[in-house]
């Protein structure tokens, strides 16, 4: 690589920002892919809470109003998943999150969908409010079980022919980016008992030995709470 187009990514790396809330599962995907790609960011805590997020400054980055955003210079990308294919565009030699076999590529997409379509957006913060107010606040965490449960169960199926030392192989990607944040809610916040999934308890594990991970776990995050 030449001087040149080392100084054109290391100056593309300081415009990186993102905004993001130290639990918040779709940030962490974002905080993984960056660290495996080994890119620098600064970090805008975003307080979900006390609703930041629906500050009018923050709603021209996102008008939708959720975390988390990339800012890279004129570029602003919300989204988990959007941003996470972005830094696989710009950045593709730095660490590959996707296979090039297509069939090993399409059960990743297929692993991403699950948690970020049918488990993720059903136990979200907004979500949970309205469970509450509506139905009670005893009801919360047997819908939130529930839910990932039927996911984590779609996952062991899919997941079962393909699995190496990580969810499609031994190599970690975007399957691992989505997985691990949301078996650590599961395990952390949601009192899933991973026993019940063997293959998903093991990935589990595992993932806690990758230093880009552990670097982007919500307690290791400037913004974490106890």
């Amino acid at each position: 690589m030449s001087m040149a187009s080392t100084s054109v990514i290391v100056e593309e790396e300081k415009q990186l920002i993102l905004y993001s809330y130290w639990r918040s599962s779709c940030s962490f995907r974002v905080r993984i892919a960056l660290n495996l790609k080994g890119l620098k960011y600064d970090y805008k805590a975003v307080n979900l809470l006390k609703g930041e997020q629906s500050h009018p400054d923050f709603l021209q980055l996102n008008p939708v109003g959720f975390v988390p955003v990339l800012v890279d210079g004129p570029a602003v990308i919300f989204d988990s998943f959007a941003i996470i294919m972005y830094l696989e565009d710009k950045f593709p030699q730095q660490h590959p999150l996707l296979p090039t076999d297509i069939h090993k590529r399409a059960i990743n997409f297929q692993a991403v969908s699950i948690v970020s379509s049918s488990i993720q957006p059903l136990h979200n913060l907004n979500l949970l409010k309205y469970v509450e107010g509506k139905v009670g606040p005893d009801e919360k965490l047997p819908w939130v079980q529930n839910v990932i449960k039927k996911g984590f169960t779609a996952l062991e199926k899919l997941l079962k022919e393909h699995t190496g030392r990580y969810a499609t192989g031994d190599e970690v990607f975007m399957a691992d980016i989505f997985l691990a944040p949301q078996l650590h809610a599961a395990s952390k916040r949601f009192n899933i008992h991973m026993n019940e999934f063997p293959i998903l308890s093991r990935l589990h594990e595992t993932y806690y030995e990758i230093p880009a991970f552990r670097d982007a776990l919500p307690e290791n995050q400037p913004d974490a709470m106890g």
